[in-house]
């Protein structure tokens, strides 16, 4: 598996994209982006490996 770094490199600008449109706002979409990593973390010993790590995020 990928180290939590190199999954924050590789998909944050994803999931940033991925909610602002939904939130309307630049500054809250960085901040609901940066929760969505801190969570992953926080939960990364929960991923099994099963599906693509951008689906698991």
């Amino acid at each position: 598996m990928q180290s939590l770094d190199e999954i924050y490199r590789e998909y944050a600008d994803m999931v940033y994209r991925f909610l602002l449109p939904k939130t309307g706002n630049e500054f809250i979409a960085e901040e609901v982006t940066q929760e969505t990593f801190y969570q992953a973390v926080r939960c990364s010993e929960k991923y099994d490996g099963t599906s693509k790590v951008s689906t698991w995020i």
